[in-house]
């Protein structure tokens, strides 16, 4: 090994050292994924944060990232302890970063799932799906983060593949940004069509109800689960104990958390596991069956076994999925 590669080895088993005993003597990083601007979001979550340290006894502090890599990154090197995610994003971190699901937010409205979107201006020409497909070549597409579920996922499963459309290649210019960016981008007519989600144009008509006025929507997906809490599988089980009853019972009778979570955006928390992901590793893996079938590179016989491979990994899921009905 080298000088180099020692040194940033050294430097990663460290941090990930401090952070671990950080977390077992009473400090927890709180992760949150960038669907906005980080003082935005600072804004909304501080009081509940605060909340949670009165609460538990544990110092938490939030640990933002320009982008949800950063909070998957910090969790596998044990600088997050505990973050809010989207489902594609929390796929990432059960597998590569010893995370699991232990709770999902319910939305505002009581409902277990919100939609990703297609939203554009309210006075544009497009609106519908086809519209957007018929004319992507002249268009300029606002896209999520790329471990975004609504942004990414979702949409360039359902909206796009199933069209057999590549978003990254077939409209004339592909923008990544966060929820919060892509509105107001759509709302001010720099992209012609953007991805988002209905949480996120509800968060909106809170912080710049003008802009909100401005968006329309012309496409709708089906029901996504709504965002896990995630917390890193080794953390002390006491721990675990102590936020668990904290999140779960926040907002449940008191007007003042309440009033809290609507500012971020829900109306509580509920007991989940990483059984809710299941429905996003079948689309994972949809879109890999697509990718290897439209691959001109593999000889016919390698296409065979690799969509035999993943027809059987589908099959499994499907069993894993009724069994947890």
């Amino acid at each position: 090994m080298d000088r180099r590669a020692f040194t940033l080895t050294a430097v990663a088993l460290s941090l990930g050292l401090a952070a671990s005993a950080s977390a077992q003597t009473g400090e927890i990083s709180f992760g949150i994924i960038s669907t906005e601007s980080s003082q935005n979001l600072k804004q909304a979550w501080q009081p509940l944060l605060e909340d949670m340290s009165r609460r538990t006894g544990l110092k938490i502090n939030a640990f933002f990232a320009p982008d949800y890599a950063g909070i998957i990154e910090g969790m596998r090197f044990n600088k997050v302890h505990l973050a809010w995610m989207g489902n594609k994003s929390a796929m990432e971190a059960v597998d590569r970063s010893g995370a699991e699901v232990f709770a999902q937010t319910v939305s505002v409205d009581g409902s277990m799932g919100y939609y990703s979107l297609l939203v554009t201006h309210k006075d544009s020409p497009l609106n519908s799906l086809e519209d957007v497909i018929r004319q992507r070549q002249g268009l300029t597409l606002g896209f999520g983060d790329p471990n975004s579920t609504s942004g990414t996922l979702v949409p360039g499963y359902y909206a796009f593949q199933q069209h057999k459309v590549d978003p990254l290649k077939d409209f004339k210019r592909v923008v990544r940004a966060n929820h919060e960016t892509n509105l107001l981008a759509a709302a001010s007519r720099q992209v012609d069509v953007a991805t988002n989600n209905n949480e996120a144009i509800e968060r909106l008509n809170l912080t710049n109800p003008a802009k909100a006025k401005d968006i329309k929507v012309i496409w709708k997906s089906p029901l996504i689960p709504s965002d896990p809490l995630v917390w890193r599988a080794d953390l002390d089980p006491a721990v675990k104990a102590r936020l668990r009853e904290f999140l779960l019972g926040y907002g449940k009778q008191d007007a003042r958390e309440q009033a809290i979570l609507k500012v971020i955006g829900f109306a509580g928390f509920k007991a989940s596991s990483n059984a809710q992901l299941l429905p996003i590793r079948q689309l994972e893996l949809a879109r890999e069956r697509n990718r290897v079938e439209n691959d001109s590179s593999l000889s016919a016989e390698d296409k065979q076994k690799k969509l035999q491979e993943i027809d059987a990994r589908l099959a499994e899921l499907q069993k894993l999925v009724a069994s947890a009905r």
